[in-house]
């Protein structure tokens, strides 16, 4: 009887969290075999305002529900600070200091790097809250894993770095600065400088945008595949009376760990595209390189 009672409960467990990392599977007609996780998941029909301009699919209504709680989170920590911190407040310093002094003031400089402290903390923060959103339940999908969130955000670092470079020394010598290297002979600084734009000037963007993309795409078919096998070993083929369903467990495990992995990977990346933002801005306002 108990037995019974578990089954139907472990069912919808396994059920919801499949359907919340691959909602297609709510009208498959795969006749109940194992549907293995594709990339068309990551492009959902619309939600609301469907064929029109304003159209909300799951993953911007998901970007837009981590704005709003990183912003709360934000807003929260920093309403009552006090001089003898409570817990969440060290917490809260914790974490802001982490990025404020640990890349920005480190790599910046106390000057400069109070100048772009704002917009560094919006890249970490932003792209921590939409990295982690992958790891939900409920969610389970990083908006972050569709390339046009990360391209946005390679956009911006690519704008900081080059007004950094702009304002400080002007058009003709930023792009001297940038381009045209001392110490490299004569006739090789055309080459070197044809080089030099293909790596500044499109390479770093291409990179933040692929890398984080990447990063977080692997991380969402991972979750998706050992879920989903979770759902079909443990319902189907175990309810089904063949042991071999025990596999599940497996998958289940295996689901646990990736879930873990993928929050160290979530706040990894967060990390590497600050720092790396910090560093072009650095890099841009150094005298010669």
């Amino acid at each position: 009887m108990r037995h019974e009672r578990r089954a139907p409960i472990l069912e919808t467990v396994l059920s919801s969290l499949a359907l919340a990392v691959l909602p297609r599977l709510a009208d498959d007609s795969s006749g109940g075999g194992f549907v293995p996780p594709s990339i068309n998941d990551l492009f959902p029909d619309a939600v609301l305002f469907a064929d029109t301009p304003f159209a909300l699919n799951r993953i911007l209504l998901i970007r837009l529900l981590a704005v709003v709680i990183i912003s709360l989170i934000l807003w929260l920590g920093s309403r009552r600070m006090r001089v003898v911190p409570s817990k969440g407040q060290v917490a809260f310093e914790f974490m802001f200091d982490f990025i404020r002094k640990g890349v920005v003031i480190d790599t910046l400089g106390e000057k400069d790097g109070r100048r772009f402290m704002p917009v560094l903390l919006t890249i970490f923060f932003a792209t921590l809250a939409m990295n982690l959103t992958g790891t939900i339940p409920g969610l389970q999908i990083a908006s972050t894993s569709l390339i046009g969130q990360a391209l946005l955000m390679a956009i911006l670092a690519y704008v900081l770095f080059v007004y950094a470079g702009i304002k400080k020394f002007g058009v003709g010598r930023f792009f001297k600065n940038a381009l045209w290297l001392p110490g490299v002979p004569i006739f090789l600084r055309p080459v070197i400088a044809i080089l030099e734009v293909l790596s500044t000037f499109i390479v770093r963007p291409v990179t933040l945008t692929l890398r984080l993309t990447m990063n977080m795409v692997a991380g969402h078919m991972l979750l998706a595949l050992c879920f989903l096998a979770t759902n079909f070993f443990l319902i189907t083929v175990l309810g089904s009376g063949n042991a071999i369903g025990l596999i599940g467990v497996g998958t289940l495990g295996l689901g646990v760990a990736f879930t873990v992995l993928e929050l160290f990977v979530g706040v990894l990346q967060a990390y590497i595209f600050t720092i790396l933002t910090a560093i072009y801005i650095q890099l841009a306002l150094a005298e010669e390189h």
